[in-house]
């Protein structure tokens, strides 16, 4: 038989045409391992999806196969073969070797203002094709991005994306790692749309930038905490119905004044372009829900 497998004994749907090479991550739901197809001898990311936990484990692996299996772009991770068998819903995906927290970690945390702008462009592309079919991530941040050796930078891990057919559909706001996650979410709003994502970019723009996360809190209360510090304690004049939230409330937060986002950054060197890069952030994580910019505004896009 040739190097390749004859299609008679393996072929897409079926687990035989995979091998497992080694495991890249685990988490509740899903394991993901890196594999090679027999059919093309190409690397692949097998990410297995465990059916026999609780009701609510398949519908994010149903929810990204559904939004995957139609987001063609080059800045979208592609969706390849779907296995299914009794206990496991097998998601195979193309290879990455990287993501964009690695790639921060590689480079030790310095990244030159031309990769920023690059990586940050290809991210705005694929968001904006995205948010043109009224899809959501709702799940941002830097293990989230992938990255290949060509330098190419893909959107990934959709399984909390949601269609949306309206921009006030009501959805979970159990969504969103903390540290990316806009102050309204934070505060129980179930009720957005579009700039639930571009807070998420602004939050990866800064610690691309600057090295560092912008708000990395611990608990609900800390990460609102950090970004109230910076951006000001919001009042009923800048963010309608603030003062009636019962969460806000009841944490008693301080009245902070806005502080320049230069205050964030001590050791970020203010030339023009970091200047508008620092104007750029803060464009995107504008406190009022309605304020972020598009994907198409973007400064970087």
């Amino acid at each position: 038989m040739s190097r390749r497998a004859s299609l008679s004994d393996i072929g897409f749907g079926k687990l035989e045409t995979y091998v497992k090479l080694g495991k890249l991550g685990e988490g509740t739901y899903a394991t993901v391992f890196k594999g090679r197809s027999k059919l093309t001898e190409n690397l692949v990311a097998l990410k297995e999806i465990r059916l026999e936990h609780e009701e609510g484990a398949p519908c994010t692996a149903i929810r990204e196969v559904s939004l995957l299996k139609n987001l063609k772009h080059a800045n979208i991770v592609t969706l390849h073969d779907i296995i299914h068998t009794d206990r496991c819903l097998t998601l195979v995906f193309e290879y990455l070797d990287s993501d964009l927290k690695q790639y921060l970690d590689n480079c030790g945390n310095l990244m030159s203002m031309h990769n920023v702008k690059v990586f940050m462009f290809q991210l705005l592309r694929g968001l904006s094709y995205c948010h043109k079919r009224k899809i959501l991530h709702r799940d941002l941040k830097p293990q989230n991005l992938l990255i290949n050796d060509r330098g190419e930078l893909k959107l990934a891990d959709f399984g909390l994306a949601r269609a949306k057919s309206v921009p006030t559909k009501t959805y979970s706001n159990e969504v969103v790692t903390l540290w990316y996650r806009p102050p309204d979410v934070l505060l129980g709003s179930t009720e957005y749309s579009t700039p639930i994502d571009m807070w998420g970019v602004g939050c990866i723009l800064f610690e691309m930038a600057t090295g560092r996360p912008m708000f990395p809190g611990s608990t609900v209360k800390e990460e609102l905490h950090l970004i109230f510090r910076l951006m000001g304690t919001p009042a009923e004049e800048t963010w309608t119905g603030i003062t009636a939230n019962e969460e806000f409330r009841s944490y008693h937060f301080p009245l902070y004044q806005p502080q320049p986002l230069i205050n964030h950054a001590p050791r970020y060197t203010l030339c023009l372009e970091h200047t508008q890069t620092l104007g750029s952030v803060k464009a995107s994580i504008a406190l009022e829900v309605s304020e972020p910019p598009s994907c198409t505004m973007h400064p970087y896009a």
